[in-house]
This record gives structure tokens, sequence and C-alpha cells, in this order.
């Protein structure tokens, strides 16, 4: 499958402030990509290059094979083949829902660009809805007027600027997922920027973690969150502690938990110390276990409690256990490990 989208070794900055630096990555054509990271770390910068709104200090850009920016060379903004969907949706008040998604194809559409109209409301489910107004709708119905009318011009990218920020919390997991659903019927590449890894991990086939203006990791959600590449990935997705361990063969580590088997050798010494990245469902409850760990907090999750587990040590891990197994603050449970991929960095502050 051709690669819809190529950024080699991107540079952006503002006056002497490099806000993106040496950033690569590619998308394959009708992939879902999403650039996820925290306030600053250049996300949405990126996304304005590859709009055409900001020039580029160093490397390029192509869309679907065409270079479009390079030091000194910008294709505009209109000549892109881009859609985006916009924080705030950007919606036309005055316009009725079919002139939203309609705007593109001027104010007297024909009849091939009416079909377009509603074949677009169709797809994101809201047909029948032309006639009304912005405003007589909810506000996942606006954003979905914001998806049909970016995707109308039948773009060869789609560009989404954190937009579920404006919107509950439930509606947000909801709205995700449909999203996904439209994009993947209607084949449109997409980038995705968000600081929320939720839904990230809902949409996305492909998420870079950026940090300070570089991506630290591009790959799938199961191995951004099960074998994170750096220290910095594995403490900023999902829930996770960190346990001592110490190297104890070419590919085995000791900890206060047991002993675990990595897949690949590990390169350091015997009596190595490492900490080893535990998520909440790495910790099983089980009573038949030799060791044991206190209950230090407890947070009710429905179906789940999320354990905040005191190991002999004093370390704190975390743990996710069905809700009918209700033990109290205090009390100690058998627990063990049950890792699927072991991933381990040098100790923090080893002794």
């Amino acid at each position: 499958m051709a690669a819809s989208v190529e950024v080699c070794n991107l540079e952006h900055a503002y006056g002497a402030n490099r806000v993106v630096r040496g950033l690569d990555f590619t998308l394959q054509s009708g992939a879902i990509g999403c650039l996820l990271g925290g306030s600053g770390c250049g996300k949405t910068t990126v996304l304005r290059c590859l709009a055409g709104f900001e020039p580029v200090a160093a490397g390029s850009i192509a869309l679907s094979g065409r270079v479009v920016s390079t030091p000194g060379a910008l294709v505009p903004p209109e000549q892109r083949r881009i859609g985006m969907v916009f924080q705030d949706y950007a919606l036309f008040p005055h316009l009725t829902v079919a002139g939203n998604v309609g705007f593109g194809f001027g104010r007297r559409p024909g009849r091939q660009a009416k079909a377009r109209i509603s074949a677009m409301l169709a797809l994101v489910g809201l047909a029948g809805h032309g006639d009304v107004y912005p405003h007589e709708l909810s506000g996942g119905q606006q954003q979905r007027v914001a998806l049909a009318r970016a995707l109308a011009p039948e773009p060869d990218l789609l560009l989404l600027d954190e937009p579920f920020s404006n919107l509950d919390v439930d509606l947000r997991e909801r709205l995700s997922l449909e999203v996904r659903d439209i994009l993947k019927r209607a084949g449109t590449t997409t980038i995705l920027v968000t600081h929320d890894q939720h839904e990230a991990f809902a949409l996305a086939d492909e998420i870079g973690i950026m940090h300070e203006g570089r991506i630290e990791q591009w790959d799938t959600p199961y191995a951004i969150y099960h074998e994170p590449a750096t220290r910095f990935v594995a403490d900023f997705v999902g829930q996770g502690v960190f346990l001592r361990g110490v190297v104890a063969g070419p590919a085995r580590l000791t900890t206060e938990l047991g002993d675990l088997d990595t897949d690949a050798p590990l390169l350091a010494p015997d009596g190595y110390a490492v900490d080893v990245l535990l998520r909440p469902d790495d910790i099983i409850h089980d009573d038949a276990s030799p060791w044991e760990a206190e209950v230090a907090a407890k947070a009710f999750r429905g179906a789940d409690f999320l354990y905040t587990l005191k190991l002999a040590s004093g370390t704190r891990v975390l743990s996710l256990v069905p809700s009918h197994h209700d033990h109290p603050i205090g009390k100690k449970i058998g627990i063990r490990l049950a890792i699927d991929h072991v991933v381990a960095f040098p100790a923090a502050h080893a002794d």
C-alpha cells in the first residue's frame, strides 16, 4: 500500500524556540494516525505544517507522493487536498446543515454536489437533517456535521485538531468509535492530534508519542501500551509503576515478586539494577500465591476495582481486580505477576 503521508526530518521554530526537532513518520493510505502528547510538545505545530499554515525550517513533507513543504518552498493549503476538523467545529451558524456540508461546492451546488452532500450526511448518520441549523443540533451532531463538511470534497488527507475536547467524557468515547467507523468506511487517510490517550487508542491505527518536539515512538496502540520503547512513553501512556529488579542471567530478572524471563537478551551484566514496568493488568489477585501485598487504596470502577497495593519493600503497585473481590484497606491479599511482555529500563537512582 502506498504511503499517503511522509514526514522526513521535520524542523520548525518560532524565532529561537525550536518546537519541532528532527521529526519523522510515515502513514499509509487509508490509515488513521495520531500525534499524542501533552501541552507544548509540538503536535499542533506539526498539524499546521501538514496543512500548509506554517513553513518548515528543515526536512520535508510529502502528501500522496508530492512534496508540499521544504525550506523555502510551500504549497499553499488550498492546493494540498486537505480537509480539517477544528476544535470548535467552525460551523457557519447562518447556513443549514446541508449548506455547511456543501460550503466548498459554491452557493448553488449542482446535482452531483447535492448527491455528494446527501451521501456525506448519510455517512455520518445525519440523513434527514439537511434543513436544520447547527444551533438545533447536539454537540455530537455538530461534530459529525464538521466531519461531513471536511470529507465532502474527497480530500487526500483529513486533519483532526483535538476534535472531541468540547464534549463530555461519555460522548467523547462513543463518538471516537463512531468517527473511526466513518473514516474507515470513507477510506480517508487521517491524522489526529490529541492529548487524550483514550481518544488515540479508540481512533488510531498508529500513534506517535510526542515529547519536546520529537516522536519518542511511532507504533500500534498495542505496542505503545505493552512495549514502550522509552521510559517517557512507559510513564506517559496508561497507568503503571516501576518495580525494582536485578539482572540474573542473559534473559532473566529477579524481583521481589519472583523471577521474570524476558523475550530478548538483556544487554547488562548480572547484578545490574533495572526498573520493570508493571501495568494494572500485569498483577493478578491470587490467594494461592506465596506473595502478598497490603491494600493501601482502592477505586471502584463498576466491573472492577483499581487497587493500590503495598509490597513488603514499601513499593506500591496497581492491580485491576474484579469488583466482587471487595477487600478492605489494610488487608493483605495474594498476588502474582502475569506479564506477557517484560519491559525494563535502567534503574532510576540505582544504589
